[in-house]
């Protein structure tokens, strides 16, 4: 795993650490972080505030364009943040894991964005023991409840 990995997946713990959904995300140009951010929609009672939109968030306060950036995030994106990875033009996507959630793949390789899932057995097991734990929070999230 590298460090950028690494990185999402220290955000993801403060994510739940916080009481909130692990997933993490960095951005990162010319290999090196410039924004990190967390799912904050439980902590923040923000529906759209993923992981990917707390990190774009943070990244707007310094970066003037995403464009040719690649993000890093602990899960799969959705379709709301892959949206966001497409307007904003990131080009590459690497994923801790896919297996709890893969709704943003195609959408985002349809779009020429390279996906990269990096099948993380660590970004797997945060995922089950949350939604083990907080089933509903976990449905809220994805829209199915």
């Amino acid at each position: 795993m590298d460090q950028f990995m690494r990185a999402a997946l220290d955000e993801a713990k403060r994510g739940g650490a916080q009481g909130g959904i692990p997933i993490g995300a960095v951005l990162v140009n010319g290999g090196a972080i410039v924004a990190r951010g967390h799912n904050r929609r439980i902590q923040d009672s923000a529906p759209v505030m993923h992981g990917e939109i707390n990190c774009l968030y943070n990244a707007g306060k310094t970066v003037d364009s995403f464009q040719g950036m690649a993000i890093y995030s602990t899960l799969m994106p959705c379709h709301m943040c892959a949206g966001a990875i497409i307007q904003f033009g990131i080009t590459r996507v690497y994923a801790g894991e896919s297996e709890t959630f893969d709704e943003g793949r195609r959408m985002l390789e349809r779009h020429g964005i390279e996906v990269v899932d990096m099948d993380l057995d660590e970004a797997k097991q945060l995922m089950r023991d949350f939604i083990a734990a907080n089933p509903s929070q976990w449905n809220q999230d994805i829209g199915k409840e």
